[in-house]
């Protein structure tokens, strides 16, 4: 029983794969791009608070 049911959950699987819109390789640099960016202006700013706090933290508190 539990094995019909695996067989047929992987032929969905494959079904639903044919019918996935893949991005073009044009597109993949670009979402990827946008991601990075995204990434670096969140690390960037996340370590300016974290420096902003520290800085208080020490000013305050020493």
């Amino acid at each position: 029983m539990i094995f019909k049911k695996s067989i047929q959950f992987l032929r969905e699987v494959g079904q639903e794969m044919k019918r996935t819109t893949w991005p073009t390789p044009r597109e993949l640099f670009r979402y990827t791009r946008i991601v990075i960016l995204t990434l670096i202006f969140i690390t960037i700013f996340f370590a300016i608070v974290d420096a902003g706090i520290s800085f208080l933290v020490e000013t305050f508190l020493a």
